[in-house]
């Protein structure tokens, strides 16, 4: 009876695991760029040597949604939209390089180009983006950068660097707490992505299919319910166990 509370148990704290990131995708709906993460439930033996009795459903995290998110016409120069399995590099708060495609760009006081997170967008040469005065400012597909300086014609403007971006395929990456992506090899670094790497004017929205992430929470808590109430009868099965040997005594 024990191992049928086990397994029970371990499938609800499972479930529990799984609505969380369920709702985590749900919540980041209309997260410019977001990746909906993937979840499941494997079956664990417990090592215990010659008695390894107990099997552990346990909860793993299976990466991330790599499909691209439908397209959205902004109009706006500081929005991007990378073409697949392309990734902007970005300052990551430890100082390291991380990866995003969330294209919603944004300029500082001082002039540095951030993401809709406030992460610093980085150069070819991994340093923080800064912009100087300018009137204009025009971003290229292939991820030039340039400006018309204040006070300035048009017949000015000029390229004055080019945005660090990476090809990286999906298994080569990880999301981490902060929700920007890693490389899981780091002693492999990512190259810098050849030609047109992104359009202009135009958002990538989240991939998160809201509908079904709902009715997903829903088939969850539904399990969950089920599994508590397994743990409920399993309990009074043992008492009713105990009961019967102590009048059997």
């Amino acid at each position: 009876m024990d191992k049928a509370l086990y397994v029970a148990m371990t499938g609800a704290r499972a479930t529990l695991q799984a609505q969380g990131t369920a709702s985590h995708n749900l919540a980041n709906a209309d997260t410019a760029g977001f990746k909906a993460a993937l979840a499941n439930t494997v079956s664990y033996r417990v090592p215990g040597g010659t008695h390894a009795s107990r099997i552990d459903a346990m909860h793993v995290d299976q990466g991330f949604n790599s499909r691209v998110g439908a397209q959205r016409v902004t109009g706006n120069p500081l929005d991007v939209s990378m073409r697949p399995d392309r990734w902007l590099a970005v300052q990551s708060p430890d100082g390291g390089e991380a990866y995003t495609r969330a294209g919603n760009l944004s300029l500082t006081p001082n002039g540095q180009l951030v993401t809709g997170g406030g992460h610093p967008l980085v150069d070819e040469n991994g340093q923080p983006f800064a912009l100087p005065p300018h009137q204009a400012l025009d971003i290229g597909h292939d991820g030039t950068v340039s400006i018309i300086p204040l006070g300035e014609g048009p017949k000015t403007m000029a390229v004055i660097g080019r945005l660090r971006v990476v090809e990286a395929a999906p298994d080569r990456l990880a999301r981490g707490l902060d929700g920007l992506m890693r490389n899981t090899t780091p002693e492999q670094p990512f190259a810098q992505a050849p030609g047109e790497v992104m359009a202009t004017g135009t958002l990538e929205a989240s991939n998160v299919d809201a509908a079904g992430a709902l009715v997903q929470m829903i088939q969850l808590q539904r399990q969950f319910e089920m599994q508590v109430k397994l743990i409920s009868r399993g309990d009074e099965n043992a008492q009713s166990a105990n009961s019967l040997l102590r009048l059997g005594g």
